[in-house]
């Protein structure tokens, strides 16, 4: 069946609402560059400031998970955008460290809301889940791509605070038009939650929950351990590029918006590689095609901290084609063999774990960073942690067994 126009518009504000997500969180490590000139602080000290809105964001997922199957996903969607927004123009407003600090992690807390809930909403009732989800990451990454850009240029033109009051007042403007949709919708004849566990109840569902406790618990294990490190991996190698470019493109990107375009158009691109890869994984075995791309991250970070210039830029993008590439992978393992009547707690939980790593991921980054030596340790200890998914994807069940495995009667 062919999506109707209503389905069409949801999934473009859930693919927008991706974006925003990853965009509010990741305009800091740009913004940063310019507040060393505003406040008497080093780059460390001012890149702490958003290690509570980090937190923020990994602690709200199980409430956000459980407020979207027990209320409303379409409701907490809404309150995500008209949240954020808010909360970044307060941000914008701030005029001292600490007052930064405390918006970000308004933002955080409100950004908590979309992957437990906006996930599951793009995968509610659907059999290729691998597309969907490459689909919508691409917009995610295009969320994080655009960050450096936009907070550079805005910098550049007007200054730091309206890095983020321009943004908020679009992302407030989405809410109300999201509001809008949701109030001119066609109005289905049950609710949503008795849609969800019909669905749930139906033999013939798409969706195939394993009933095999050894299973579930391998797939389990592999996922925790991938979404710690990935997590880790992922938001520290984001955080660290404008820094690294910064210090390492020399003539390549000697401003700003010359460092934010850079670190944009290596994002950007990469995202796409979403797309092949959710391709992939509704066609192949999500077990080779997952540790073949973690595999080939390894000497990828490993030797990604010690290039400069022309070098700097081929092995970054190589090496986020492969970090950005592979993060639809987990969210179909899940999306694939739970319930759809759980699904937002569960993606609850594992962003939970990943976000909670991520959380760490400044403080590495800060820990790691030798000031105008760049980040060579910093990405010979993401490769480590790439190794050790690698090592852990082996140990995942075979997509013949998965099918085994999988019990549809099960909720």
């Amino acid at each position: 069946m062919s999506p109707t126009v209503s389905n069409r518009v949801g999934f473009g504000f859930l693919n927008i609402g991706h974006a925003y997500d990853h965009l509010f969180m990741l305009l800091f490590p740009t913004v940063v560059l310019g507040l060393q000139g505003e406040f008497d602080l080093s780059y460390g000290e001012l890149l702490a400031l958003m290690i509570p809105g980090n937190v923020a964001l990994a602690a709200g997922n199980l409430p956000a998970g459980w407020l979207g199957d027990r209320w409303s996903r379409s409701g907490m969607i809404a309150v995500f955008f008209l949240g954020i927004g808010g909360s970044s123009i307060l941000t914008g407003f701030a005029r001292t460290p600490l007052e930064i600090a405390g918006g970000l992690t308004l933002i955080g807390i409100f950004a908590s809301i979309y992957h437990p809930v906006g996930i599951s909403m793009v995968v509610e009732g659907c059999e290729k889940v691998g597309k969907l989800l490459g689909f919508n990451g691409v917009f995610g990454n295009l969320g994080v791509a655009a960050a450096a850009i936009i907070a550079a240029g805005l910098m550049s033109a007007i200054g730091w605070q309206a890095a983020y009051i321009v943004p908020g007042i679009v992302a407030v403007a989405t809410g109300v038009a999201y509001l809008i949709y949701l109030r001119l919708r066609p109005k289905n004849t049950i609710s949503a939650r008795a849609a969800r566990q019909r669905r749930a109840d139906v033999p013939e569902n798409m969706m195939k929950p394993v009933s095999s406790r050894q299973v579930l618990q391998r797939i389990f294990w592999v996922v925790a351990i991938a979404t710690i490190f990935n997590g880790l991996v992922f938001q520290g190698a984001i955080i660290a590029l404008p820094k690294l470019f910064e210090e390492g493109l020399g003539s390549l990107a000697d401003s700003f918006v010359g460092v934010g375009l850079m670190v944009s158009l290596v994002v950007a691109v990469a995202a796409f590689a979403q797309i092949l890869v959710g391709y992939l994984i509704d066609k192949f075995s999500i077990k080779y095609v997952w540790a073949v791309m973690l595999f080939a991250q390894v000497p990828l970070l490993a030797v990604l901290g010690w290039t400069l210039d022309h070098g700097m830029l081929i092995v970054s993008f190589a090496a986020m084609l492969m970090i950005v590439g592979e993060v639809p992978i987990s969210d179909t393992l899940v999306a694939r063999y739970t319930t759809d009547t759980r699904r937002s707690r569960i993606y609850g939980v594992k962003f939970l774990f990943g976000l909670g790593a991520g959380a760490l991921a400044p403080l590495l980054v800060i820990l790691l960073h030798t000031p105008g030596g760049g980040f060579h340790w910093l990405f010979v200890s993401f490769a480590a942690m790439a190794l050790i998914v690698a090592v852990a994807t082996i140990w995942l069940p075979g997509q013949k067994r998965l099918d085994e495995a999988a019990a549809p009667e099960v909720v």
